[in-house]
């Protein structure tokens, strides 16, 4: 073997640096455990109900406070933090560890908007809006999608005028720019926007106190990946990651300024007449204030005790706005305060009151904004269903007279007279000159209320008494200690540059994180040992070289996971499983064609040289297509299904190294001593070794059987269709578990039913005990912000009403919860739904087109290609069928969803692995047998392939079956598809890629020529 060197030389660096790798563990697990003793210590005083949030809040508060501190260090090297260590080592995703994942949509609809200076002009808004909705069926980027809509209604118009009004953009954009050119500058402002946005998020997600957390950003779609192992409070992760953090402060309308009340009055008046009886005429005859006097009779002009309206024959609170918005007409709530309203009722209110007819009553300077929280009652202290309705007074340019851009720190503590939590605020110079002129108008002005908004929504109003000359400022509303310290986090990062939406989200409980371990462990540990003992019985000491290059592989991966800071998930465990199985293929093509040489006569030292020379071509031949493969998924793939196409392609790279390169060193190093290494045992050294089957003349019947389980499958896809996972249809997903009542699927699909308003939801059992998955479309088109709530509070309704009644809701909607509860739950918004399946088209075709092409640059021949291809549409047709078929059938769930996706891919990576091993042998069996028939040498190299085609398929179908077995519900559907993939696809190597290949081609065609047939000779010298 030549380059030994250089492969001991890897082989020790590698070795070295993953187990540096894995040493890592060590410090950090000291940490760790420090950690778990403080929280131990500090709530083993409290109630046993708090004492396990408490204890997982003391051990993220003390692990928070180690991620800077030094905690390791290499002598002459380099120190490292818990933080570092901890990024240094393998995560678990959440199906794993439990926590949540949200997929996030940075919205750039606002921000092109924004771009144009807030432009009214009609075919501006509807190119956005036309590009809004394309959004969710559509896989391009939001700018082009709305570049699209322009050029569908723009006429004759351009972008240019519309985007010179931004002064910012005047040096770049003029009234002579293309459309072209300005749509090239809103992308890169927008992907400035996009990239910016997720920095921000990644430094919010730091201080949220979550261990481990993965971000990533998906730049061509707009997508920011977000996964939060261990996150026991979802709200308060979607506030954290949504909340644009947009503070302003704003002057604002009291309801006592002149013309406010006559505004409403005249509002539900017009109302009144255009959408309700008409009858409602009043006339108001005189308005009194009375306002409050002192000790020596000095009247008070802030203080209003009352305002008295007198109407002629009027009832103030009927109407179609005073039905639903109570107005503040005695002041008791406030001056700032115009009116408030049922939570329910607000969205309804804006749409009156921002009708053009009723907007023109109201100051053109004045805008609507309600309250961030209920208002609370004056006597009893507790809060109210009732929301504030404030007024607004914009500036001249219509923008706050200050943001929060000029906050430079924030801290949230208790007030020490009221108790109320407060964000205490420090500006910049600049912000402090403007608060204070701001504060000074205010206080001058009968000590008027200045509004303070957080992301549209008013946290406070206070008045002002005195001047604000320091810069400082305080935020109160109704904050627990942590929204408090969370609102101070996010308010010294700074606003998101553009708002996300969560268009996709997952939550899975702890307990159902640990048991996807422990079936994960027992897959791997299953798996590997099934493959150790068939290698040792098939290839005696040929397979004891091969397991200890597969434990040297399985060390590489997990090293090479940790380094490349893989989170390791339920599909990743599969991809490594899988790994296992194929990691002994290159073993076996090397094995069978060492046994081919000894059968010919050769020696033994001379057998194992030819054996690894020949071999080479068709292992690389068949890594290549599955690193295609994975290459494809990986980049169309999210989440889980890119973390199963990194381990694969890690898995590949690693198997090729360990397999062949140090698997050779390994022999070489045994036989070079003049030690005997035998490559089979008494019961199989010659299994299949004398086949002399006409493959070729059986193809006529194949034809007709793969033509007829086709044809089936198809009748199937257009009668029963698929089983579509939430993944493809967009929907609410959810694991329940019942504790101490059987329930069966019909009752609870019943119920449901009932609780779902008609929507009839999927509800299947899971192989956990007494647990059901429930899938349902409900609300999945309200994009509301509490509509992941409603549903929530629905599936309570309809399982409470078949367990008794008897269930506490908290406990219940937590994963972690106690009693009947929700294990896991996911949230898939049609916008992400759509792009899922558009990029599982996209793959498949991308993975099929690069094959071919492989093919043919390999082979130099379009038959070979297409024959390959052929064999791969067939294996995929007959795995859909299957699932078609089947769903419904079977005791276990046969979804079309990422993972079955996932599935296929591999499926068309691996099964060309065995149409390359027979081709390689046919190209060389052409051009050694040059005076016998085409079909008489096409049979002879199936022949002589077939035991190497068998045994692959077997040992990657034993490690899948053992997956299929103990890889839980969640993984069932991935594996039998694998395994139905890697049996069809050994069927279409013989049955269906070879005979098209040689019904295309001729003769003459079939060889090579002089040329290729040249390169070809000292590799095939043996096979004479």
């Amino acid at each position: 073997m030549q380059g030994k060197g250089v492969v001991k030389f890897f082989l020790v660096v590698m070795t070295i640096v993953t187990l540096v790798q894995y040493f890592f563990i060590l410090p950090t697990q000291k940490v760790e455990n420090a950690a778990d003793e403080y929280a131990k210590q500090a709530t083993q005083n409290m109630e046993e109900g708090l004492q396990k949030t408490a204890f997982k809040s003391k051990r993220a508060e003390f692990l928070d406070s180690m991620s800077s501190e030094e905690v390791f260090r290499i002598p002459l090297l380099k120190s490292y933090t818990y933080q570092e260590l901890k990024s240094q080592q393998l995560a678990l995703g959440l199906d794993l560890k439990g926590g949540m994942s949200v997929v996030l949509q940075v919205d750039l609809r606002d921000f092109i908007r924004a771009l144009a200076n807030d432009s009214k002009d009609p075919t501006f808004s509807e190119a956005l809006d036309r590009a809004s909705q394309a959004q969710k069926n559509a896989q391009d980027d939001f700018v082009t999608l709305f570049y699209d809509a322009w050029r569908e209604v723009s006429g004759d118009k351009r972008l240019a005028p519309i985007f010179t009004r931004n002064e910012a953009l005047r040096d770049q954009i003029n009234y002579e720019t293309s459309d072209g050119e300005v749509v090239r500058i809103i992308r890169k402002k927008a992907d400035e926007t996009v990239d910016l946005t997720f920095k921000l998020l990644k430094e919010r997600i730091d201080k949220l106190g979550v261990t481990q957390p993965n971000v990533s950003l998906d730049a061509s779609r707009d997508l920011i990946v977000v996964e939060l192992p261990g996150i026991d409070n979802p709200e308060r992760a979607r506030t954290f990651l949504q909340a644009a953090a947009k503070l302003e402060f704003w002057n604002i309308f009291r309801i006592s300024d002149p013309g406010i009340q006559q505004a409403f009055i005249s509002a539900n008046e017009r109302l009144a007449k255009t959408i309700g009886d008409g009858e409602l005429e009043p006339e108001i005859l005189s308005i009194d204030t009375t306002y409050a006097t002192d000790s020596l009779g000095n009247v008070d002009n802030t203080q209003i005790v009352s305002i008295d309206t007198t109407y002629d024959n009027a009832i103030v609170d009927q109407g179609p706005l005073f039905d639903v918005l109570t107005l503040n007409t005695t002041g008791a709530r406030g001056l700032a305060v115009l009116g408030t309203a049922k939570r329910n009722q607000r969205r309804y209110i804006d749409s009156l009151l921002n009708r053009e007819d009723i907007k023109t009553l109201f100051p053109r300077d004045l805008v609507f904004r309600w309250s961030k929280d209920p208002a609370k009652n004056y006597d009893t202290n507790e809060l109210t269903d009732d929301f504030e309705l404030y007024a607004l007074k914009l500036g001249r340019d219509g923008k706050p007279a200050l943001t929060g851009d000029h906050v430079v720190d924030a801290s949230a503590n208790p007030d020490p007279q009221t108790n109320e939590v407060a964000v205490s605020l420090k500006m910049d110079n600049t912000g402090a000159k403007i608060w204070g002129q701001l504060t000074t108008e205010a206080a001058q002005d009968n000590n008027r209320e200045i509004a303070i908004v957080l992301d549209d929504e008013v946290v406070s109003a206070p008045r002002v008494i005195n001047p604000i000359l320091t810069g400082d400022s305080q935020i109160t509303g109704s904050f627990s200690i942590q929204e408090g310290k969370d609102l101070s986090n996010i308010l010294q990062i700074g606003k998101l540059p553009a708002e996300t939406q969560i268009i996709q989200e997952s939550l899975v409980g702890p307990s159902l994180g640990a048991e996807n371990i422990r079936k994960s462990t027992v897959a791997l540990v299953v798996g590997f040992l099934v493959v150790l003992g068939f290698m040792i019985f098939y290839y005696a000491g040929g397979g004891i070289v091969s397991i200890i290059a597969l434990i040297l592989n399985i060390f590489f991966i997990f090293g090479a996971l940790a380094s490349y800071g893989t989170v390791l998930t339920l599909p990743g465990i599969a991809g490594i499983v899988l790994t296992i199985g194929m990691a002994v293929d290159a073993n076996v093509i090397i094995y069978e064609r060492i046994r081919e040489e000894l059968r010919e006569g050769k020696s033994l030292l001379m057998a194992i040289s030819d054996g690894f020379k020949n071999s080479y071509s068709a292992i690389i031949d068949a890594n290549v297509t599955t690193l295609l493969t994975a290459f494809v998924l990986a980049y169309f793939g999210l989440g889980p299904i890119k973390g199963f196409a990194v381990v694969l392609i890690i898995g590949v790279l690693s198997s090729l190294f360990t397999a062949v390169l140090v698997g050779r060193l390994i022999v070489d190093w045994w036989t070079s001593k003049g030690r005997s290494m035998t490559f089979s045992t008494g019961l199989s050294e010659n299994v299949l070794a004398n086949l002399n089957v006409d493959w070729l003349g059986k193809r006529r019947i194949a034809y007709m059987i793969s033509g007829t389980l086709i044809l089936a499958g198809l009748v199937s896809f257009f009668t029963r269709g698929f089983e579509l996972g939430v993944d493809f249809k967009g929907g609410y997903s959810y694991n329940v578990t019942f504790e101490g009542q059987a329930v069966d699927a019909p009752e609870l699909r019943q119920a449901l039913a009932v609780a779902f308003e008609g929507n009839t939801p999927i509800v299947k059992a899971v192989d956990t005990e007494n647990t059901y998955n429930v899938v349902t479309d409900y609300l999945i088109d309200d994009d509301s912000e509490d509509a992941a709530d409603k549903v929530m509070a629905q599936l309570y309704e309809g399982v409470n009403s078949i367990a008794g009644g008897n269930i506490d809701f908290e406990q219940f909607k937590t994963p972690d919860g106690e009693g009947t509860h929700v294990t896991s739950s996911s949230k898939v918004g049609p916008t992400i739904a759509d792009d899922i399946q558009t990029s599982a088209y996209y793959a498949a075709i991308f993975a099929l087109l690069l094959i071919f092409l492989y093919i043919f640059i390999r082979f130099s021949k379009w038959q070979y290609s297409l024959g390959a291809v052929a064999a791969l549409f067939h294996d995929t047709l007959i795995t859909l069928g299957i699932f078609s078929l089947f769903h419904g059938v079977l005791p276990f769930t046969l979804e079309i969803d990422q993972a079955f996706i996932a599935a296929i891919l591999t499926v068309i990576g691996y099964s060309i692995n065995d149409t390359v091993i027979v081709f390689d042998r046919i190209r060389e069996y052409l051009n050694n047998y040059t005076k016998r028939p085409k079909e008489e040498v096409i049979n002879m190299a199936i022949n002589s392939t077939m035991s190497r085609t068998l045994i692959t398929s077997l040992t990657t179908f034993f490690v899948v079956a053992v997956l299929f077995a103990f890889g839980g519900s969640s993984i069932k559907g991935f594996a039998f598809a694998i395994l139905v993939g890697i049996m069809v696809g050994t069927y279409s190597s013989i049955f269906v890629a070879t005979p098209i290949m040689s019904d295309l081609t001729g003769e003459l065609e079939a060889r090579v020529s002089k040329k290729e047939k040249k390169g070809f000779s000292k590799a095939a010298s043996s096979a004479r």
